[in-house]
């Protein structure tokens, strides 16, 4: 992978080096998952169990992303998740509900760097 490309994931909070080991090297494989993360409806469903107050869907869906963060080595998210999952679980959902804004930005940052990344991979491909 080109530096340049490299540094779009990695200034969005992602590992780059870390989930590439994770799959064997794999850039294909990494570019697939990443795609796939951008089609995930989880965060709607994050928000929407939000807006519900149901805090077993909210719950869900972030240990969800948590977990799918963590897979991918985007350490800013998992991070704001991890820490989102204990406020649930300790039964402080308000406090869960207000990192809503932080974890807003941060996720919009990464699907904005993925986006733009896999953009750049199609043209450079050409």
């Amino acid at each position: 992978m080109e530096v340049w490309k490299k540094e779009i994931l990695v200034g969005a909070g992602i590992d780059v080096d870390e989930a590439l080991a994770r799959f064997m090297g794999k850039e294909g494989l990494l570019v697939r998952m990443l795609t796939r993360f951008l089609e995930d409806t989880t965060f709607l469903n994050l928000q929407s169990a939000i807006a519900r107050k149901n805090t077993e869907d909210f719950l869900q869906a972030s240990h969800t992303l948590k977990g799918l963060c963590s897979n991918l080595s985007m350490k800013r998210l998992a991070l704001l998740f991890s820490r989102q999952v204990e406020l649930i679980c300790r039964g402080e959902i308000i406090e869960a509900e207000k990192m809503q804004r932080e974890l807003l930005c941060a996720y919009q940052r990464t699907t904005d760097a993925i986006r733009y990344f896999l953009s750049e991979k199609d043209l450079k491909s050409e």
